[in-house]
């Protein structure tokens, strides 16, 4: 049967199921607030989609679902944080008060998270700052899933961009994007549903062009988007994401001896800027004038407003959960991930 939950409701039934697959409370609160939000906005594929996938990670002993990461105050304007092979959401949290001092003093502040695991949409971590009035750009790179343009083997990972800015008298203006062709999950879910993919989205195991989903995800691998100039943008996330933090590139994340885990083990950047510190007029006054123009343009759809939309709907009525999806919920929070495997 269908289930119909407020948002509150669904958090407390992913910290439960969190907690009872090996996560410490802090831990279940953080990444089950990020993946309800995920599910009320309507990013599906970094929703409850995603439970299974921590719940195996989890039961894989590849994840540390009760670290406690170390914070490391590296400059002026530069903040690292150690996750201890934990997830990197907790890790942001822990960062988050010294980061946004080390903002409001210098004008910019650089997080380098490594040692981490991310399996969530970007935008939950970047959308807040730009509620407060900052930009922020963040980037993570992944496992090796995505051939680079001209080439013939998986070496980048999805790896998404995600940035946002504040907009005066509007919303935030938000943006997440992986940089192959689709993310890895929405081609999940297509294989889930039995749908073919649209041209120029993956690659089978020969490296012959496929719209088959289960040539993609067993033995092929995703193209970027975009040709080389999605390629050039996602090897720059490689070296801001691994290089620079401390983190795995996409083809150093080996997770052969821990059978069920499937959260991506590197790193991930944040950038953040005050833009009080620019000239000019004031920032959110201009980027609302820059949307006016585009949208006087001809432009109906701007990044973040449906998700926006989502929320809204879903705070008001609640968020409706069919029966398989509310059934797969129910199993792993009573049996783990056992509940799904049986």
């Amino acid at each position: 049967m269908a289930q119909r939950l407020s948002f509150d409701e669904l958090v407390i039934v992913l910290e439960d199921i969190l907690q009872k697959a090996g996560t410490s409370p802090d831990v279940a609160a953080i990444i089950a607030q990020n993946c309800a939000a995920c599910e009320r906005d309507g990013s599906k594929s970094h929703g409850i989609f995603r439970m299974r996938g921590y719940v195996s990670t989890l039961a894989s002993g590849w994840v540390d679902g009760a670290a406690q990461p170390v914070v490391e105050d590296a400059a002026p304007s530069f903040l690292r944080v150690d996750a201890q092979n934990g997830f990197a959401q907790p890790a942001l949290a822990a960062a988050r008060p010294l980061l946004l001092d080390k903002l409001r003093e210098n004008g910019a502040a650089v997080l380098a998270i490594r040692n981490s695991h991310h399996l969530s949409a970007l935008w939950p971590d970047i959308e807040p700052f730009a509620d407060e009035g900052y930009i922020a750009l963040s980037v993570v790179n992944s496992m090796a899933v995505t051939v680079p343009f001209g080439a013939k083997r998986a070496v980048f990972g999805t790896n998404p961009i995600a940035f946002a800015a504040p907009v005066a008298g509007d919303l935030p203006f938000v943006f997440d994007m992986a940089t192959s062709a689709w993310s890895h999950g929405d081609v999940q879910i297509a294989r889930a549903e039995g749908r073919l993919l649209p041209e120029g989205v993956g690659v089978d195991a020969g490296g012959a062009p496929t719209r088959d989903p289960n040539l993609v995800l067993e033995g092929g691998a995703l193209l970027p988007f975009g040709g080389h100039k999605g390629s050039a943008i996602s090897m720059m996330i490689e070296l801001l994401g691994a290089a620079l933090t401390g983190g795995k590139f996409s083809t150093e994340v080996d997770w052969s001896r821990h059978p069920g885990a499937v959260t991506p083990h590197t790193g991930q950047f944040i950038l953040l800027i005050d833009p009080a510190r620019g000239g000019g007029l004031p920032f959110d006054l201009r980027a609302a004038e820059f949307t006016q123009t585009m949208r006087e343009a001809g432009l109906d759809h701007l990044p973040g407003v449906r998700r926006h939309k989502n929320r809204a709907k879903a705070l008001q009525s609640g968020m409706t959960l069919d029966a398989d999806a509310w059934a797969n919920l129910d199993k792993l929070r009573q049996f783990g991930i056992a509940g799904l495997n049986g």
